[in-house]
């Protein structure tokens, strides 16, 4: 038993020693596979695992896209942008906190620039001595930057105080950025618009994405919808807020760069940064010519200077203080000169900002008076109420459609007379309603033309206004017949709806014949819409009217983009004349027409041109400020028996429109002639060698070119001699 004992000990001396040698082995083979691994991490994959170790991030900066340029037809810049340096400052959230409850606006603004006063002190005198001498600004320019009024930024949005940095200015605020808390350095493309101010507000102008997207729907959608990182908007990137910047924004915009910077655990940056450089936006060339352009804007600047100090107008005490003009060709639909004046430079917005002094002295110029309500330029907004906006009642430049609206209806015919007594009277018996011509002209027997020529209220009413109301007063859908086929006819030519042009902010028009049929009468409605009551329209409407006047009955779309091209000058997309609609009635009837607007007299205006015209005055009649104020109408084209251009001008308070508009529109017919040619030559161009045409003439050539000399050439033709006019 002994024994047995000393064999179960010796056999279990044997297992542990073998337990204890299987464990050493174990152990030795997981250090030898441990000293192999270690061996491979520091040899091998040491370098590998210490980059690693150092690149365990990236940063990515978007670079803002580099905005494509806005050319005229001959390509001649007006827009173009450049890259620069901006010193940003962000207020404290907290700097409203601690103001005086009680306190004013104004006494707000007060503290708060009184707090800040030493901080743009220490800015200013850091311009002084880093900064360009010429472009120097003091503690109040500093101050006025950053808009402590709140009047254009809420106070999360960075004030820019300064563009332009030079190398020493950027160096100085790099190195000591620690003292200037809410101060930043951000590269931007600087929009730069031409000296001139050529077509400012059809141009337009930009402002920072961050403060747009809270402005307009459209970029509000951009980003909520836009997730490719090439198009993703920057907070403090440049974009269209009006006109072509915005129409077109997407073609102008260009795409984002990437800028990606390797980090550590630290977020430091450990090396160079890899480079995907912005896409420059695409360069739009515009049907606009600079030079027609110029001179429209000039014509309407010298014009409104003129009145002022004109009898027919001062006695009447009027102030014409805004002139509208739109040139656009018959057959193409481009647009060469569209002017709402007075304008202003649109290079106080550069850098996407403009200062609270620069908002507040171009706030009524900032708006394009031929596309929509512009109230006229005066500090005194009660005061600007009382005087005429931009759209104003078409008044006897109605007159042509009218006749065609009565030819085409029945209500008469082309050899139809009336005697014009000077009066119409119209309404219940004991309270009639008189119509009359202007200054008391009784003009005798009238057929549809001389009712034109002579500018008669009196046959509008009686011939048209009254005879559509006798023709559908019976009607099934009772006397309102009557108005909405007017209406029918109005927005066929245009008048009522929008033209067609896609240019942000377009008003369709002010219908006022519905109200008057309503809180009057149909009769009432119909006679005062005849002679030009009753509605009021944009400028660039009495454009596209006069053009369906001239080409007889096509509505083209207004162009102002006659091509896109890419930053290598590559045709991205081409433009050609659009018809909307088109309004088919009797030669005989736009003969008479045309022949009507022949003898309208306008020789004092167009005396010695060297082209035939057909044109139409107005004045349209406005209560306004509890007064009654004339405002100058003019619609023209040219030449009269093979069109090229037509014209639309409104001067609000400029009196009658042979004297208060047709002016402006002569010089803008001798600019077109002069810059491209109303007969296919430009008669005296300034630019002797255009780098790109961009106008079509289509139609222009064999144009009659026979001058009017003396008295009204277009007065002295007869329905004879007026080409493919018979007079029955």
């Amino acid at each position: 038993m002994h024994n047995d004992q000393q064999k179960r000990e010796a056999a279990s001396r044997r297992h542990f020693s073998f337990r204890l040698n299987a464990f050493f082995f174990i152990i030795f083979l997981l250090f030898s596979v441990l000293i192999v691994r270690l061996s491979i991490l520091q040899f091998v994959e040491g370098p590998t695992l210490k980059a690693e170790e150092n690149k365990i991030g990236t940063v990515p900066i978007k670079l803002p896209p580099i905005r494509g340029n806005i050319l005229d037809s001959t390509g001649y810049p007006i827009a173009y942008s450049t890259s620069t340096q901006s010193l940003y400052y962000k207020l404290d959230p907290d700097i409203r906190r601690k103001l005086k409850k009680d306190s004013t606006p104004k006494e707000q603004q007060k503290e708060i620039e009184e707090r800040l006063r030493p901080f743009a002190e220490k800015l200013s005198a850091i311009f002084a001595q880093y900064g360009d001498p010429t472009k120097q600004m003091g503690p109040d320019d500093v101050l006025r930057q950053l808009d402590l009024g709140f009047k254009k930024n809420n106070i999360s949005t960075p004030r820019r105080v300064k563009s332009d940095l030079t190398n020493k200015e950027i160096a100085y605020f790099m190195e000591n950025r620690d003292q200037f808390t809410g101060i930043d350095i951000v590269e931007e493309s600087v929009r730069h618009y031409d000296k001139g101010s050529i077509s400012v507000q059809l141009v337009g102008y930009l402002k920072k994405f961050n403060s747009a997207v809270n402005s307009l729907d459209f970029y509000a959608k951009k980003k909520e919808e836009t997730t490719d990182p090439k198009l993703v908007y920057l907070d403090q990137e440049d974009v269209g807020m009006d006109g072509i910047e915005l129409m077109y924004q997407d073609e102008l915009r260009g795409k984002n760069g990437l800028k990606v910077f390797p980090v550590n655990a630290l977020s430091k940056i450990i090396g160079p940064p890899t480079i995907t450089n912005p896409q420059k936006g695409n360069d739009l060339y515009l049907t606009i010519n600079k030079a027609v352009q110029i001179r429209t804007e000039d014509a309407i600047t010298n014009h409104l200077a003129y009145l002022k100090t004109s009898p027919d107008i001062t006695k009447i005490n009027q102030k014409p203080k805004t002139g509208y003009a739109v040139a656009m060709e018959v057959n193409t639909g481009k647009v060469v000169a569209m002017a709402s004046m007075p304008d202003y430079d649109p290079n106080i917005w550069s850098g996407g900002k403009i200062s609270p002094e620069d908002y507040d002295n171009s706030l009524y110029m900032l708006k394009n008076g031929t596309i929509r309500d512009v109230l006229a330029p005066y500090e005194d907004e009660k005061e600007a109420g009382k005087h005429a906006p931009s759209m104003v009642m078409l008044g006897s430049t109605q007159k042509p459609l009218s006749i065609l609206v009565g030819l085409n209806e029945k209500l008469f015919t082309t050899t139809t007379t009336y005697q014009d007594s000077g009066s119409f009277y119209f309404g219940r018996k004991g309270s009639e309603v008189r119509i009359g011509n202007a200054l008391g002209h009784a003009y005798g027997t009238l057929d549809p033309a001389h009712a034109i020529g002579k500018s008669s209220n009196p046959f509008m009413a009686a011939m048209v206004g009254n005879r559509m109301f006798d023709k559908y007063k019976n009607s099934a859908k009772g006397s309102i017949e009557g108005v909405n086929v007017w209406d029918k006819y109005m927005k066929q030519f245009g008048l009522g709806v929008k033209t067609g042009s896609d240019l942000p902010f377009e008003n369709e028009g002010i219908i006022e014949y519905y109200h008057e049929a309503e809180t009057a009468s149909t009769q009432s409605a119909l006679i005062r819409a005849s002679f030009g009551q009753q509605a009021r329209y944009t400028v660039l409407q009495l454009a596209q009217y006069t053009a369906m006047l001239a080409n007889r009955g096509k509505r083209m779309k207004p162009q102002f983009v006659d091509k896109i091209t890419d930053s290598d000058g590559k045709i991205v997309q081409g433009f050609k004349p659009e018809i909307l609609n088109t309004v088919d009635m009797p030669e005989k009837y736009w003969e008479e027409v045309e022949y009507g607007m022949r003898l309208v007299n306008v020789s004092a205006a167009f005396e010695g041109v060297n082209y035939t015209y057909a044109s139409k005055t107005g004045t349209s009649q406005q209560s306004v400020g509890g007064k009654t104020v004339d405002n100058a109408v003019f619609i023209a084209y040219a030449p009269a028996n093979n069109p090229v251009l037509a014209v639309a001008v409104v001067v609000p308070e400029g009196g009658f429109g042979a004297k208060g508009a047709a002016p402006i529109a002569r010089k803008i017919f001798d600019a077109y002639d002069d810059e491209v040619g109303l007969t296919g030559t430009p008669r005296n161009p300034s630019v002797k060698t255009p780098v790109n045409t961009g106008s079509s003439n289509t139609g222009a050539a064999g144009a009659n070119g026979a001058a009017n000399t003396g008295t009204n050439a277009n007065a002295n033709a007869n329905k004879t001699n007026t080409a493919g006019t018979t007079h029955q």
